[in-house]
Parts: C-alpha cells; sequence; structure tokens
C-alpha cells in the first residue's frame, strides 16, 4: 500500500466493512468540510484521482473510493441476473459506504463507470446528491443506441458482456488493460500514466477474481442497467441536483449529438457542459483543467 500512500499525501487508508463486505477508500481534507465522493471508472481504480484529490481536499473531505470489483474493494462473483454488479446495487452500496463514514448527503464526480453509478445514485435516491459530475460518458440507453446503430464502435461493450470474455483477458491481461488504456489516451500511450498509479492497476488486472468483476460490470451494463434506464426515461424521471457533464475532446463521438444532448434530453435537462483537451482519462491526461472544471463546478 506504499505506492498508494504516495499518490495521495495526506490522506488516509480506510476500510468500510458493508453488509456485502469490505470496501477500500482514500479519505483527505478537513473532516468539516462538504463530503465529496470521488468514483473511478474501468479499467481503474481510485488511483486515478490523485492529481486532482489533494487540491480538491482543500475544500473538500474527499473519499476516493474503490467500486466493488476494482483495486482493494470486495469482488464477490457474479448472479445468473448480473444484479450484483447492476449500477442501482453499487449506487445502495456507495451510500452505504458514505454513511458508515459520516456522510448522509454529499457531492459526487464520477468517471466513466463511476458515473454510471453516480447518475444511478442519484436518480434513485434524490436527496443523497448534493451536487454530481459525470466525466466523459453518454447514458448506459444513449450508448447502447449508438452501440447498435455502429457495432463496430466501442466494441469492448459487447466483448466484456459476452460470455468467454475472462478466458480471453486472462490470456494476457497487462496487455489487454493496457491496450485499452493507450488506445482511449489522447497521445496513444501510456505518457500519462504515473507509473505508481500504473502499478496499483497492473495488481487489479492480473485476479482472476477482478478480471470476472469487469465482465461482470459490463454484463450488468447490457442487462439491468439498460433496463433501469429505460424504465427511467418511460418514467420521464430526471436528476434534480445540479448537474455538469464534463468531456474531453478525444473519445466520445460527439460529430451528430454532444454529451451535453444527449444528458439533456434523457436525464438531466437542466445539465452544464464543460470540454477540455484530453483522451478518455481527463483526471490523468490533463489534471488541471479538470480541477478547474469541478471546483468551478462545486464552488458554484
Amino acid at each position: 500500500m506504499g505506492m498508494d500512500a504516495d499518490l495521495f499525501p495526506g490522506f488516509a487508508a480506510r476500510w468500510i466493512d458493508t453488509a456485502d463486505g469490505r470496501a477500500f477508500a482514500r479519505v483527505g481534507g478537513p473532516e468539516e468540510a462538504p463530503p465529496l465522493l470521488l468514483l473511478h471508472g474501468f479499467p481503474q481504480t481510485h488511483a486515478c484521482w490523485h492529481r486532482v484529490a489533494p487540491a480538491l481536499a482543500e475544500t473538500h473531505h474527499v473519499v476516493c473510493l474503490d467500486l466493488k470489483g476494482y483495486g482493494w474493494s470486495q469482488a464477490p462473483a457474479g448472479d445468473p441476473a448480473h444484479r450484483a454488479y447492476c449500477k442501482r446495487t453499487l449506487a445502495r452500496e456507495v451510500v452505504e459506504v458514505m454513511e458508515r463514514l459520516g456522510h448522509v448527503h454529499f457531492s459526487l464526480a464520477g468517471h466513466d463507470r463511476g458515473a454510471r453509478v453516480g447518475y444511478r445514485l442519484a436518480l434513485d435516491e434524490p436527496g443523497r446528491i448534493a451536487r454530481l459530475a459525470l466525466i466523459d460518458i453518454l447514458p448506459t440507453i444513449v450508448q447502447w443506441e449508438r452501440i447498435e446503430a455502429k457495432p463496430d464502435r466501442f466494441s469492448h461493450w459487447r466483448f466484456l458482456a459476452g460470455e468467454g470474455a475472462e478466458a480471453e483477458i486472462g490470456r494476457d491481461p497487462i496487455a489487454y488493460y493496457e491496450g485499452l488504456l493507450r488506445d482511449w489516451s489522447g497521445t496513444g500511450n501510456l505518457d500519462a500514466f504515473d507509473p505508481r498509479a500504473l502499478h496499483l492497476y497492473r495488481q487489479s488486472w492480473n485476479e482472476p477474481s477482478r478480471i470476472h468483476a469487469s465482465c461482470e460490470d459490463y454484463r450488468a451494463g447490457a442487462t439491468c442497467d439498460r433496463l433501469d434506464d429505460i424504465h427511467d426515461l418511460a418514467a420521464a424521471k430526471t436528476i434534480t441536483c445540479p448537474v455538469m457533464i464534463l468531456t474531453g475532446d478525444g473519445y466520445l463521438d460527439q460529430t451528430s449529438e454532444t454529451a451535453l444532448a444527449a444528458w439533456q434530453r434523457t436525464f438531466a435537462p437542466s445539465a452544464v457542459g464543460a470540454q477540455i483537451s484530453s483522451g478518455h482519462f481527463l483526471a490523468e491526461e490533463n489534471p488541471a483543467a479538470t480541477l478547474d472544471a469541478l471546483t468551478g463546478f462545486l464552488s458554484a
């Protein structure tokens, strides 16, 4: 855990026991400050926030959590309906973690899969979230519309949700996951990633239970998460707290519709948007601009 401590100077390591197992987080900033939960995406861990978390901790009590199945948090086996990794399930578990840390109402910034947990939480429990920043994603229902229209785009969604993905990834997991970091970064290489963060990512990638968990994450995205979106969209359910859609300019296809427009026509009609120069990994590729956008939104 030493390399992780180096990435988060002044942050404490916290193990949180929940009904579904243990979760790991790095926690920093004044305890009396407004709480802020940071949720990472695939295929990373809480370490992805190391370039922005210390500055955010100057004004907030920051919790950098490893989602279930990632990093050092529990990685239970999935179930036939993939409910263990549905974002609705993960959102309930995130609430339990935050309550055990003493927070019932908090702001949340999520990237990629973490943003999916965040917007599901905001829809399911609107009183929990003060402000919500969603980083470089489209709503799951919109993502699947685009995948079905252009099956060659975002092919990892179908691959990871399919049967046998674990075996194929398991032949050389480091090469597979590092390939995704390269493909989705703005430079096409690993230069944007701190070697200490890469070390922590590789620890997680090399663990068969976590390979399985990431596949279950995507299977949930193809099934229960998609259905939950369909039901909420049909019911005209929207997020009630302030929302910012923060995107890079190098990952999402925004030629036919911007990410902000997709959110405004679905779950976040009052959302504001910001775009910075970056590939998919904004907090690591362009931390200064990411921090500016987040601090401006959180302090508004």
